[in-house]
Parts: structure tokens; C-alpha cells; sequence
């Protein structure tokens, strides 16, 4: 079992630029700031008068890109980009992205961010009417689906595809001529467009990007909605008008980087505001200090802090350059992961009552091992309080949890998980102090969030997932 210092994956990050001469390196520097959101694999596409030229491979933008020419030597006007973290489809190079296709009258090349929930099916019947794939990743569908269309042009050809396919998905599909970019009716990942100040239009996951290559952020991708940009600007359309935002709520907890904006609500302060309401929520007393798991935590923990009057202060230090732990061969190694990847500040730990804030738990096995580096450093008491509610069941719009054996929370009760943990005691952040420290705009169901990791509720069928769903659910009964 693999034993990061978080176990929680976001499949992708992906962008893309249309009408500027650096595009390819423009390309490089904006996937560079959404590397956090995958590190399996990065690709670029670059288009050069129409040609499209692609470049992909696995690990990280520098090991695809390794040498000072390996971007400048793609030339063109306007590129997409992907970096990767798999959900559906192996961790194959044919499922790396963007995928390529050429066929005899043009070129498309496709970056997907999500999984679709009925994508086996649609596969199933596509090859049985003869559709060759050349990966296992679900983002290909759409490519099959748009060349079997029988609409007049391109353009409703893109709609009548993007109606087949369920699921979570932000997808960027350049051809010789456009750049298209679609986001699911429920809006479960984050898209974003914006402008460089020679014109040109940049769409990508998230505004830390937009930040990175100087761009002006102009509109967040709505669900539904289907952007069209070419030489002759920015058509904004919608291939469904049955949406209902549900944002996935992991973005705010932990994926995104806390200078992104997402819908007009920063992260950071809204990491701040969850941390806030976790200490009205599940205050500890006579605590000395409060403490965050670097790095994806520490904003809840000032927030906590903030709230309940004590001192934030850094208990635990990050190792910026540790070996990424998933994949060393063996258990023992796997389990020097944390202490390679964190230190615990003896000095400030040491004899105190500490309140450790983290975003998340999932399989439990780094919160145990967090609490343990804690207390071998002489910290009298570890308070565990986490700034989300209990992951207890699985996701199906792009997150790497699937089944319900994986959470830990699904299985045990939060008496059990603190005893498992060795902590003093535990607590979560509820639901409902996810919504309001959110607090997005908008009349839908749990102010546009989707909750569906902590109560269950899917905002759509599961299609595919249905079954698998269903027998897990049973499972989990019979253990109980």
C-alpha cells in the first residue's frame, strides 16, 4: 500500500494557450505550476501551422523535458499540456497525455482532467463496432465519439460527444485550427480561462497558472459549458443546459494550491476559515500550541490557531527533496517514508500539549506515524483534529478512491481511529463547516460542493460504478 505523506490523488493538472509565438514554453512554465496535481507522467502538444507535434513521458516536467532545448525546440502559436496522476487506465506510456490522433484528413490532441463513470460501456460498444484504442485511459472515448458523429460540423460534433460521456471531466481538445475546452455539467474539477497581454488565451486547472505565465484571469469555466478560441477570438457556448454546480470539495480541502482562486473564493482562506470553525467545532483544552502537517495543512492550522487564541507554530518540518515513497520496493523502506519526508522540531515539541491540525485522513497509515514522530520528540499529548469530515466513502469523478476498504474511516469508528493513531484524541470538521467556510455563491445543494467523500450522496448515477458501488457497500455492512 503505498504510504505518502498523503495517500489522496488528484488524476491531472492540464493547460492550454492559443495565439502567441511561446506558446510551447509558455505551456511548460504554467504545467510547472500545477505540477502538485499530478507526477506520473507530462506531455505537451504543440501546434506549428496547423501540425501538431507531441512530446510526453513519465515522472515529472523536468524529467519529460530534461535538456534547455527540449521546449524550445517546439515551435508554434498554441499547445496544450497534462501532468498526470492515473485513475482509469494503467500507468502505461499510450495512456500519458495529451493522447495524439492522426488520421488521414487532420490531427486532434486531447488532455483530460477527471474519469468518466461510463466510460467501460462506451468503450465495450464503440469496439464492438469496430473503434481501435490505442490506450486504457477513459479520456479516449471522447476522440472515438466525435469522429462517429454524423453532425454537420465539428462544432456540434464536440456537443453531441460531450453528452455521451458522464462523469467528472475538464477536457482541452486542440485541432489544426481551434482549441476547444468543455468542463462536466456538475463543474467537479476546476477550469479557468485567461489572457495574455498579446491576446492570446490561456485555459488551464487552476489560476495559480494563469498567475505563473502572466495571464488575466477573465472567467471560471462553468459546468456545461463548451469554449471554442481561434484565430478569430472566444466563443462561449453551452453543449447542456442540465447542470448543477458540484465543485469537488477536495479542491478546497487539499488539492488545489492556496493561491488559487476557484469560483471567486480563495483557498488559502478558505483553508483558514475550515481550520477556524474545526476549533469552534472540536476544541482541545489546556493545549500549549497548535501545529500543522506541512505543507497542504498549514493553512487550516493558522486558521485554528487564529480561532482558539493559541500559538502556531512549527512543530513539524517538510524535506523538499525526500524520494517520493510509493514507490520503494519494499514495506521497511516505505515505512521510513515519513520520517525521510518530515522531522519533528524537537525543540518546540518537546514537553508540550499539541493540537496537530491536518486536511484529511484516507488509509490512516501517515496520521499513526505523524502522531508517533510527535511523541518520540517528547511532546506530552498529540490532539489529532482533522479540517475535513470523515472520508468514508469512495469517489468516482477523479480522485485515486474507489473502494471503501481503502478508507479508514469507513471502517472504524473515531474511538478506534484514535487508538490506531496513538493519539490523545481526535476530531473532524463537519460537513456543514466545509459548506460555510466554502461558502460559494450559488443556490445549489450544499452551496455548490460536492460532499459525496463524507455522506454518500452522489450527485449523479454511478453508472459503471454502480455495481461495484453496491457490492462494496454490502461488504462493509457484513464487517460491521
Amino acid at each position: 500500500m503505498p504510504a505518502e505523506v498523503k495517500s489522496l490523488n488528484e488524476e491531472c493538472g492540464i493547460f492550454g494557450v492559443w495565439g502567441t509565438p511561446d506558446a510551447a514554453k509558455l505551456t511548460y512554465i504554467g504545467l510547472f505550476a500545477l505540477q502538485h496535481r499530478g507526477q506520473e507522467g507530462a506531455g505537451i502538444t504543440v501546434n506549428n501551422g496547423g501540425h501538431l507535434t507531441t512530446k510526453r513521458g513519465f515522472g515529472l516536467l523536468t524529467d519529460v523535458f530534461d535538456s534547455p532545448t527540449a521546449v524550445e525546440e517546439m515551435t508554434g502559436s498554441a499547445a496544450i499540456g497534462h501532468v498526470r496522476y492515473s485513475t482509469a487506465g494503467s500507468n502505461l506510456l499510450e495512456n500519458i497525455q495529451p493522447l495524439p490522433f492522426n488520421f488521414s484528413d487532420t490531427q486532434f490532441a486531447l488532455a483530460h482532467n477527471g474519469n468518466l463513470t461510463n466510460a467501460i460501456s462506451i468503450r465495450r460498444r464503440l469496439e464492438d463496432r469496430g473503434a481501435i484504442y490505442h490506450s486504457s485511459s477513459d479520456t479516449e472515448n471522447l476522440m472515438h465519439l466525435i469522429r462517429l458523429s454524423q453532425a454537420d460540423n465539428l462544432d456540434d460534433q464536440m456537443k453531441e460527444a460531450l453528452n455521451v460521456i458522464k462523469g467528472g471531466f475538464a477536457y482541452l481538445v486542440m485541432t489544426k485550427d481551434r482549441l476547444y475546452a468543455a468542463l462536466d455539467p456538475n463543474g467537479f474539477r476546476p477550469l479557468v480561462v485567461g489572457q495574455l497581454a498579446n491576446g492570446a488565451y490561456v485555459v488551464c486547472s487552476e489560476t495559480c497558472a494563469l498567475d505563473a505565465v502572466g495571464a488575466e484571469f477573465k472567467f471560471d469555466v462553468q459546468p456545461g459549458q463548451l469554449i471554442k478560441i481561434d484565430d478569430a477570438g472566444i466563443t462561449v457556448d453551452q453543449y447542456t443546459t442540465d447542470t448543477q454546480l458540484a465543485i469537488c470539495s477536495m479542491e478546497f480541502i487539499y488539492f488545489a494550491r492556496p493561491d488559487s482562486d476557484i469560483y471567486g473564493v480563495n483557498v488559502h482562506s478558505a483553508r483558514k476559515r475550515m481550520g477556524a470553525r474545526l476549533a469552534q467545532e472540536q476544541p482541545v483544552d489546556n493545549a500549549d500550541m497548535v501545529i500543522g502537517v506541512p505543507n497542504s495543512s498549514l493553512s487550516a492550522a493558522m486558521g485554528y490557531a487564529q480561532e482558539s487564541g493559541l500559538p502556531y507554530e512549527m512543530g513539524l518540518v517538510k524535506n523538499q527533496y525526500s524520494a517520493r515513497t510509493f514507490i520503494e520496493p519494499t514495506q521497511a523502506l516505505r515505512e521510513q517514508g515519513v520520517n525521510m519526508k518530515l522531522s519533528a522540531v524537537k525543540g518546540v515539541v518537546r514537553g508540550k500539549n499539541l493540537i496537530l491540525v491536518d486536511d484529511s485522513i484516507v488509509r490512516g497509515t501517515t496520521s499513526r506515524r505523524i502522531v508517533k514522530l510527535l511523541k518520540d520528540a517528547g511532546a506530552a499529548s498529540v490532539h489529532l483534529r482533522i479540517a475535513s469530515p470523515p472520508l468514508r466513502y469512495p469517489c468516482f469523478y477523479g480522485i485515486d478512491i474507489q473502494h471503501v476498504r481503502e478508507l479508514i474511516a469507513a471502517n472504524k469508528t473515531i474511538e478506534q481511529m484514535r487508538e490506531i493513531f496513538g493519539a490523545d484524541s481526535l476530531g473532524f470538521l463537519s460537513v456543514q463547516g466545509v459548506v460555510d467556510a466554502v461558502n460559494l455563491k450559488t443556490d445549489a445543494p450544499n452551496k455548490g460542493l460536492c460532499v459525496a467523500y463524507f455522506d454518500g450522496k452522489y450527485p449523479t448515477p454511478l453508472y459503471d460504478y454502480e455495481e461495484e458501488y453496491d457490492r462494496d457497500q454490502a461488504q462493509l455492512q457484513q464487517m460491521r
